[in-house]
């Protein structure tokens, strides 16, 4: 089963990933920052993780207001860093260990709770900034990552209590995870500071100082102040440090710290340590015992789904597969899309990078292909109205039959329907 070797904790401002980039280690005013990782650069060399489980939270670069969410998991293969108006850094795609991140989202679900779910986003100095000067690349990185982002800068957002709650669910899901790995997780963010109005600059080095020691000795106290109270104590944007007790709630009760360090250059208080877990209190017999009955407690609301005939359930393994093609589909809803689509299919294949495969289902409009590969009835939809075919005849064509044997079958064999459009239908064509 997958092990958690311990949590690491550091700042993330964009600070630390430009003085990676310019070769700082050696000016004085940044050795610091190089110093204060190094004891967290020799642990993971020694301890060798095969996953980062990453907590940070985006700057508004890959997420934005149109859809914005608490708990976003990615569930991709690899990760770009994202251009945050200035250029992409020079530093390449970290890998995604896809897998552990679909267990771990099907184990929060069962757990109640309700996360979002990211592919096709490259990530910014919130993962990238300490991810640079934590691991090496020589010239990929030396680890995959499970990328988590928290959505802490529209208001209302998860409390301190609710991330170290979703922290406490992470343990199980991660040890629940049925292959032999390694997995640190490495909790972003802060300290104190605020980058906005008239308190631009603030800090409180007391207040981080509190904080770290409640954090290893007595992390309940931490979910129990309010976001106001993290705000006026740390800054507005320093109460993203709730993100830490995710990391916290995934560590036992008791932890030993390796490593712990300070440094306020300017804006942003930058902290680094490194907790172990001390756990006495459970033999590994009974250990397994919980983890086997949290693994059948993830698959109960869906046992028993795959022996429906005709019925294939959109997972995240699903999705992954077929993202191409869904992607692909999906850009009709576009009207120059569709054109291009309509005027030469074939070149638009190309574009899209889709398979021969996938070009294929659509060229032969294999409606029930197209389920069995992945791709999402809905997206099949937007095909139909594209090409005048309705949604009763691509019913129809799944089940095998025409569109007369699949209407008498209705209770109202007249009402001939499809997506609302302007399209033309033409209900003798062909599916």
């Amino acid at each position: 089963m997958a092990r958690i070797i311990g949590g690491i904790a550091c700042s993330h401002t964009p600070t630390i990933g430009f003085a990676v980039d310019r070769d700082k280690q050696d000016d004085p005013v940044w050795k610091p920052i190089f110093e204060n990782f190094q004891p967290i650069r020799d642990w993971l060399d020694q301890k060798k993780p095969d996953v980062l489980f990453m907590i940070f939270n985006d700057h508004v670069t890959s997420f934005f207001f149109d859809h914005y969410s608490a708990f976003s998991l990615g569930i991709d293969t690899q990760y770009a860093v994202a251009d945050e108006g200035g250029g992409a850094r020079d530093v390449p795609p970290v890998g995604g260990h896809s897998a552990l991140s679909q267990h771990i989202g099907a184990s929060l679900m069962a757990d109640e709770f309700d996360m979002s779910f990211f592919q096709d986003k490259p990530l910014d100095h919130g993962c990238f900034s300490p991810l640079s000067i934590l691991c090496k690349r020589d010239p990929n990185w030396n680890v995959q990552i499970v990328p988590l982002a928290v959505g802490v800068l529209q208001f209302p957002i998860p409390n301190a209590k609710r991330c170290y709650k979703l922290g406490q669910a992470l343990r199980n899901a991660i040890e629940s995870y049925p292959e032999d790995i390694s997995v640190a997780i490495v909790a972003t963010g802060g300290l104190s500071h605020q980058v906005h109005g008239a308190r631009a600059g603030f800090n409180n080095t007391d207040w981080d100082k509190q904080f770290l020691e409640l954090f290893e000795k007595d992390p309940v106290a931490l979910t129990n102040l309010r976001l106001a109270e993290y705000v006026e104590l740390g800054g507005m944007e320093g109460a993203e440090i709730i993100m830490w007790l995710i990391m916290r709630g995934a560590l036992s009760a008791s932890v030993k710290k390796i490593h712990q360090s300070y440094y306020l250059p300017s804006m942003t208080g930058i902290a680094t340590a490194i907790y172990e877990n001390q756990d006495t209190d459970i033999s590994e017999e009974k250990r397994e015992q919980r983890l086997a009955q949290h693994r059948q407690h993830m698959q109960s609301e869906l046992a028993g789904v795959g022996d429906i005939p005709g019925t294939h359930p959109f997972t995240h393994a699903a999705s992954i597969k077929a993202y191409r093609i869904n992607k692909f589909l999906h850009s009709l809803i576009k009207p120059e899309n569709r054109k291009r689509f309509l005027e030469d299919q074939e070149a638009s294949f190309i574009e899209a990078k889709l398979t021969e495969q996938e070009a294929d289902l659509i060229r032969r409009r294999d409606w029930d292909g197209m389920i069995k590969y992945g791709v999402i009835f809905f997206m099949l939809e937007k095909l139909g109205a594209v090409i005048g075919v309705s949604n009763l005849h691509i019913y129809a064509a799944m089940r095998g039959q025409t569109l007369e044997e699949f209407q008498a079958t209705r209770n109202a064999p007249g009402a001939l329907y499809s997506v609302a459009g302007k399209g033309n239908l033409s209900w003798n064509k062909s599916s």
